[in-house]
């Protein structure tokens, strides 16, 4: 197995400039929010943007200082020679779709009052399952050292199967984590018109992960087993 040492080695460093790249994409995705609502007095949008800056910046942190080299593995995964053809398609798109479309939707919704008001409860009801989506997602990227931008099987980083943290519930935790944001963005942002492009995302996420996978019980030695004693995909006692 390899050790942190050889994985920083193999993956190069994540500098400075990929750091403020990735600061950018985290406050450009709240930003477009709030520039299609017109309306910086929208608390919701706020609490919205608090969850997805603070989360993603927490998370990625968290998990470079756990495996050092992480990030600049997931920054090269989409060049890398052995990732899967359908997943250099795939993965971008389901990163867009759980982000920029939802935001342009619902802000727009705000602006031209497309929906009506939903309860407060429901706002916060919302919220709740915004947080604990990010939450999901960022101990799934903190626990899992192989957690790749692109599909495949990282041979060079000598890759095992990884069974703990939320990996022991669900085999996709990482996927769960983004999938639960989106009808809590419906709920948290009073935008029935959201779920449509919730849902466009939830089924790339749905497709992505039965590829994925298709891919790991077929390839990565150990997962077919892990597979039979870990039952579900995404959700417990759903898929």
């Amino acid at each position: 197995m390899a050790s942190k040492n050889d994985v920083t080695k193999t993956t190069g460093q994540f500098g400075l400039r990929q750091w403020v790249r990735l600061v950018l994409t985290y406050l450009f995705i709240p930003a477009l929010l709030f520039i299609c609502a017109g309306d910086l007095g929208w608390w919701q949008a706020w609490a919205f943007a608090l969850l997805i800056v603070a989360s993603g910046l927490l998370s990625h942190l968290w998990a470079e200082r756990r495996h050092p080299g992480m990030m600049a593995e997931r920054a090269a995964s989409g060049t890398a020679a052995d990732a899967k053809a359908w997943d250099k398609v795939l993965a971008p798109l389901m990163a867009l779709s759980i982000s920029f479309p939802p935001a342009i939707v619902a802000g727009l919704d705000h602006r031209f009052g497309w929906s009506p008001a939903f309860p407060l409860w429901l706002n916060l009801l919302g919220l709740v399952l915004i947080a604990l989506g990010y939450s999901l997602a960022s101990w799934a990227l903190a626990e899992n050292r192989f957690f790749s931008g692109t599909v495949r099987i990282q041979t060079e980083r000598g890759h095992v199967v990884c069974d703990s943290g939320p990996y022991r519930i669900m085999r996709h935790p990482g996927y769960g984590g983004n999938a639960l944001p989106l009808p809590g963005l419906v709920l948290a942002l009073s935008s029935l018109w959201t779920l449509i492009p919730a849902v466009v995302a939830l089924v790339l996420i749905v497709i992505r992960t039965a590829l994925e996978d298709r891919t790991l019980q077929a390839e990565l030695p150990g997962y077919r087993e892990y597979a039979q004693r870990v039952r579900y995909r995404l959700f417990p006692g759903i898929y």
